[in-house]
């Protein structure tokens, strides 16, 4: 399997489109084994954590299965979410439907995070501190990245202080955690990169609602989930 250096520090995005272009084009055939992400990582010419983002983005997008102890396994054409974006096909939902489940998420955390910043307790503000630094303090590992910013964004909801809100956020959290799921592991999180960059929105939406400044916080607060909505519209 023929692959080309990367001249310069890449993002794994570029890595997992050399992959996927060697497995669309038949150079790597289904059920075939990778190379183990050491060897791939001397390959490209990069560190063990991109090319773990890399194979990991290759598995969201239904080209692999990485298998415990066992390196990493092409998957068949038909197992590729038949023709539908992956992000589609795990949602079991239209792109319409992911689009307005979005919509209504933006339009939620910016009322929640505006109210928050008026109502919220000493309480409140001493677990989103918490949460913030534990998502600080996690960079690169994908699962707690992930406990990390929903509990932060959950908090937020319950600092309104208005238990409707909490419940509207929670019964709306469910469909969108279980649509962006893959992406938000591959793409947010495991990317000690763009997971540093969360966890600075984070901090900054904290220090806006400590402030008690609701302008500022919904404008923390906007520019955080346009960022996030930037990534996941990619694979739509």
């Amino acid at each position: 399997m023929e692959v080309k250096p990367l001249n310069k520090q890449n993002h794994y995005e570029a890595i997992a489109g050399q992959l996927r272009r060697l497995i669309d084009d038949g150079s790597v055939k289904p059920g075939d084994k990778l190379p183990s992400a050491r060897e791939l990582s001397e390959r490209f010419g990069v560190g063990r954590s991109t090319m773990r983002e890399a194979l990991s983005a290759l598995k969201a997008m239904g080209y692999i299965d990485i298998r415990q102890g066992g390196g990493s396994v092409v998957r068949p054409p038909e197992e590729r979410a038949g023709g539908l974006p992956p992000l589609l096909a795990a949602a079991g939902a239209t792109r319409e439907e992911l689009l307005e489940l979005l919509e209504a998420r933006r339009s939620l955390e910016l009322a929640n995070v505006a109210l928050a910043a008026r109502k919220r307790s000493a309480d409140d503000v001493a677990r989103l501190r918490e949460l913030a630094e534990g998502m600080s303090g996690t960079l690169g590992d994908d699962l707690e990245g992930e406990r990390y910013d929903m509990e932060f964004h959950l908090a937020l909801a319950h600092a309104t202080g208005n238990r409707m809100m909490a419940r509207l956020y929670e019964s709306l959290m469910a469909p969108i955690e279980r649509a962006i799921r893959a992406v938000r592991r591959t793409e947010l999180y495991a990317s000690r990169e763009v997971a540093g960059r969360l966890a600075d929105a984070h901090v900054r939406i904290l220090l806006a609602v400590e402030a008690g400044d609701e302008a500022l916080a919904a404008a923390e607060m906007q520019a955080h989930l346009e960022h996030v909505e930037r990534i996941v519209m990619k694979h739509l």
